[in-house]
């Protein structure tokens, strides 16, 4: 088996992190819940994780790190806490449902305001657009900072400067870019960064959460236990605890640690980004000629991830990925990568796109196989 589906999960991960969430699996307690040891580890264990995500996403506050499930369930919690009735949002057509449903459901429900920047021919954010809709004021953006379509880059620090002169908080989409290209929260101007930990952080699925500058009030989406007020009728308002309810996925965040460790050992998301980027390049570059190869992206953009999107012919992804996995044993993702946006302003709405999605473990090797399947397709 290739795999080259690391945009969707990192099935390839280092081996600390399988023997750290082994080892916490018979280990760790619940953090915050009593005195014992083993609760007590597990929550050295969680803080150091919350440690080192600061320091990765250049948060100045790590109690402002707070954990979740994945990217999805931190950036429902940002939206939900943030966005209040009747406010006004700009977001991108580059955002995955995990952006887009929340909103479409606070529009339906709560009468909030929903525009959508658009995108130039390939699929780069369109910052003229974005400005021309923040300009009458906003109260939110909320923007990929990646997208895991076409592996474009968006430029943060201009939609941050965009967004706040429209007076506006930005939320970032971290998902695609977390792990493999550089954020700093404080140079960037960002308010919240959501990411996962399954991804470009190569850490366990079940891991993931958004990270809040000081001064940037997340209410309490969902309430529950947390360990410590429990005569409270209410979530407590402290960080981080505010946005944790329930049990944390501490033998998760264990792997995640380790992960974090690992990336900051192998030269931290510059290099992981360089060499991702590398491979996906002379992919795209050996597979540019073949007959009816359509590439999607702006494939020189400085910066950008490691995704290759594409379509053969008058072929339908789905299938052009069936093949490839079946015939060849290359998996990628086909469809509409839970974007629908993005895929109805590139027209590719009715097939979707084969993403091919390099990561840290991938080889040239990897491209020489992915390159000669998909010319026998081609040619076929």
């Amino acid at each position: 088996m290739i795999y080259l589906d690391n945009a969707a999960t990192s099935v390839m991960r280092p081996q600390c992190v399988v023997d750290a969430v082994c080892q916490a699996l018979t280990s760790l307690g619940n953090p915050g819940r009593g005195a014992t040891s083993e609760s007590l580890d597990a929550g050295r264990v969680v803080w150091e994780c919350r440690e080192k995500v600061a320091t990765l996403l250049g948060c100045s506050r790590a109690d402002h790190v707070c954990f979740a499930a994945n990217a999805t369930a931190a950036l429902n919690a940002a939206i939900h806490g943030l966005v209040r009735p009747g406010a006004r949002v700009v977001t991108t057509v580059t955002e995955h449902n995990s952006v887009l449903r929340p909103l479409n459901r606070l529009a339906q429900n709560a009468g909030v305001s929903v525009r959508h920047a658009g995108v130039d021919a390939r699929g780069v954010l369109d910052y003229d657009d974005l400005r021309r809709l923040c300009a009458g004021g906003a109260d939110g953006v909320i923007c990929s900072h990646a997208s895991n379509v076409t592996g474009n880059v968006a430029d943060l620090g201009l939609v941050s400067a965009i967004a706040h002169e429209a007076g506006a908080l930005l939320v970032v989409d971290a998902s695609q870019s977390a792990g493999c290209v550089p954020i700093d929260m404080a140079s960037m101007g960002l308010d919240v960064v959501c990411f996962t930990g399954h991804k470009g952080l190569m850490g366990p699925q079940g891991t993931g959460g958004l990270a809040a500058r000081e001064g940037v009030d997340v209410r309490p989406w969902a309430e529950g236990g947390s360990g410590v007020k429990s005569f409270s009728p209410h979530q407590p308002e402290e960080w981080p605890t505010r946005l944790e309810a329930g049990t944390l996925n501490a033998h998760g965040l264990a792997g995640l640690s380790a992960a974090l460790d690992y990336l900051r050992r192998i030269g931290g998301p510059s290099a992981v980004g360089e060499k991702e980027r590398d491979i996906a390049a002379s992919f795209a570059e050996a597979v540019r000629g073949l007959p009816g190869i359509t590439l999607y992206g702006d494939l020189g953009q400085p910066g950008r991830t490691g995704i290759v999107s594409l379509n053969v012919a008058d072929l339908d992804s789905s299938e052009v990925s069936a093949i490839l996995s079946q015939d060849f044993g290359i998996q990628t993702r086909p469809g509409a990568h839970c974007a629908p946006l993005i895929h109805r302003a590139l027209g590719t709405e009715r097939r979707g796109m084969v993403r091919f999605s390099f990561g840290w473990f991938n080889t040239p090797a990897d491209v020489t196989a992915a390159t000669q399947a998909l010319t026998e397709i081609a040619e076929s």
